[in-house]
């Protein structure tokens, strides 16, 4: 259903990335380094969980300690977006001896494919996941079936 548009933040990704599964892989390579995007913004990796159901794609993005003011969750030509862009003055001088994450930007893509019905689309934030569930599309999500072979 999805090929994953990703943004990372903390590697140098070559060649496209991983493949294999329903998802496909990442998007072509990223030119990205120490934390920052093509433009020089920060950015950070959150990670997904793409669930599927019956009648569902789920998406369960762990991304803890957010204001759900400043999330965003849109489509545009047939791909899901999530975006997290904080006040800069919501900045803390709090000093820290050690630090494994933040609460800084980030964005996450996902190519639909055809497979949601984008309408009906609803999305959640809480206990540091933010949920999104995808209805699947019935017209393009035919189960398999098998083909005997004379």
């Amino acid at each position: 259903m999805f090929n994953e548009h990703r943004h990372h933040s903390s590697r140098m990704h070559r060649g496209c990335g991983r493949r294999g599964g329903r998802f496909g892989g990442s998007f072509g390579a990223h030119f990205r380094g120490n934390g920052q995007d093509w433009f020089g913004q920060d950015t950070r990796r959150v990670p997904a969980n793409i669930e599927e159901t019956q009648n569902n794609f789920i998406v369960h993005l762990f991304a803890p300690d957010l204001v759900k003011a400043h999330l965003k969750v849109a489509t545009k030509d047939d791909v899901l977006t999530i975006t997290y862009t904080p006040e800069e003055n919501e900045q803390t001088e709090t000093k820290f001896s050690r630090r494994e994450y933040s609460n800084g930007a980030f964005e996450r893509s996902f190519a639909l494919n055809g497979k949601v019905l984008t309408e009906d689309i609803t999305a959640g934030y809480a206990d540091g996941v933010l949920k999104v569930v995808l209805p699947k599309n019935p017209e393009t999500n035919i189960p398999g079936q098998d083909i005997p072979v004379d």
